[in-house]
């Protein structure tokens, strides 16, 4: 790769983004089939060094995962910063320029000269600003995210991009004794070798492409229909239900029907219940017979809550934006356009509120309590050793930082 740094700016709207910006920086969600991180190092050839984000994520860690840059830092001169609300198309390359614009804004910029990063700590300062004088500009293709629901929202034209650009890259092999609906473009199904899918899998292509990553496993009776991306490790459980135009990150366990859905990775949805047109982060784990509604009986557009106030979405199929290491119980019901605090770990009898709020703890019926740092951080490491990951020191300073970021906002 090219010896140019690459860094990934969470501007103020971007730190905006709840629930995921309470706990990652937004180059560290996917979008579409890969993380934004993952999209910028192939569109720029170059890794990612560390991302510019809100300063309580200054420990951020998680594996294969930039780091973050605390206010001391600098950035060298002549590195790209991008935009991490831009999303570029993966066949799109940097090239000679100094700053690359979309739709009017600059999703990257080649800076001069050095850069603290305590000068753009809020995230209020635009890429445009940092253009140096007489910059070469060239155009990028690709599309922005202005509020965290437009990544649901344009999944499915997304994955359709991606898997376009990623599926003919794989090294692949047969399906095996899996069913290929006829109806499909041929060539549309990429089982990449190391992948494990049981005879009696249905795939249908009719919609678009359909990625298996290596390691993964698809049982039998699952029906799984494009555009779908299953990545690496994870395993898709049979029983008749069908994934529908999902992007299901690696190391996940999926049960039950999920449509139109993203799920970030390490997260738990073993049992039957519907997910529909949602958002599941990282170390989520859902109770059996969990579901999300995702339609109004109204068919009117869908209110979510934001940092900002209640925002109408404009969508009339919208589920549950569910932050990193949420939790619920048996049989939880979460109403239509839900967000779901990280952290949380409740029990509703009944449909759930609207906004759930970070590290809540109970049924929603009389008040919600704060989970206790010490007895969140107990129950994170034992679910992270289950799937052979350490919590370790740094991740505990890490989520201890959040757990107090969030406790600035009352319960």
């Amino acid at each position: 790769m090219p010896t140019v740094a690459l860094f990934l700016y969470d501007d103020v709207r971007a730190r905006a983004f709840a629930p995921f910006a309470l706990t990652r920086p937004i180059g560290e969600l996917r979008i579409g089939a890969p993380l934004q991180r993952e999209r910028w190092e192939r569109v720029v050839g170059a890794r990612v060094e560390a991302h510019v984000t809100a300063p309580h994520l200054a420990d951020f860690a998680e594996p294969g995962a930039a780091p973050v840059l605390g206010p001391g830092a600098r950035i060298p001169g002549g590195a790209i910063i991008a935009n991490a609300r831009f999303v570029p198309g993966l066949g799109e390359k940097v090239g000679a320029g100094d700053v690359w614009e979309c739709a009017g804004e600059v999703a990257a910029v080649r800076i001069a000269t050095e850069m603290l990063v305590s000068d753009v700590a809020g995230g209020s300062r635009t890429l445009a600003s940092m253009a140096p004088a007489g910059a070469g500009r060239a155009a990028i293709r690709g599309r922005w995210i202005a509020h965290a629901w437009e990544i649901v929202r344009d999944l499915r034209t997304q994955l359709n991009d991606d898997l376009a650009v990623l599926g003919p890259t794989l090294d692949t092999a047969s399906p095996g004794e899996a069913l290929v609906l006829p109806g499909g473009p041929p060539g549309a199904l990429y089982v990449e070798r190391g992948a494990d899918i049981e005879p009696y899998t249905v795939f249908d292509t009719s919609g678009g492409p359909i990625v298996i990553r290596a390691g993964a496993k698809v049982r039998a009776f699952t029906r799984i229909v494009g555009p779908c991306y299953i990545g690496e490790g994870s395993e898709v459980a049979g029983g008749g239900e069908r994934v529908d135009g999902c992007a299901i990150g690696e190391q996940c366990r999926i049960h039950g029907e999920i449509s139109r859905s993203i799920v970030l990775g390490y997260t738990n949805k073993a049992h039957a219940g519907f997910v529909g047109d949602s958002y599941l982060g990282r170390w989520v784990n859902l109770g059996a017979e969990t579901v999300t509604s995702n339609l109004k009986n109204t068919y009117g557009p869908v209110q979510m809550w934001t940092p900002a106030g209640m925002r109408d979405t404009e969508l009339l199929n919208l589920g549950s934006l569910i932050g990193d290491y949420a939790r619920t119980g048996i049989g939880t019901r979460l109403t239509t356009g839900a967000v779901v605090g990280a952290g949380a770990n409740v029990f509703p009898p009944g449909l759930s509120p609207k906004m759930i709020p970070p590290f809540a703890w109970g049924d929603g019926m009389t008040p919600f309590e704060r989970f206790a740092l010490e007895k969140f951080l107990t129950v994170a490491d034992r679910q992270m050793r289950r799937r052979n990951v350490s919590l370790g020191e740094r991740g505990r300073r890490y989520l201890t930082a959040v757990h107090e970021q969030a406790s600035l906002v009352a319960i």
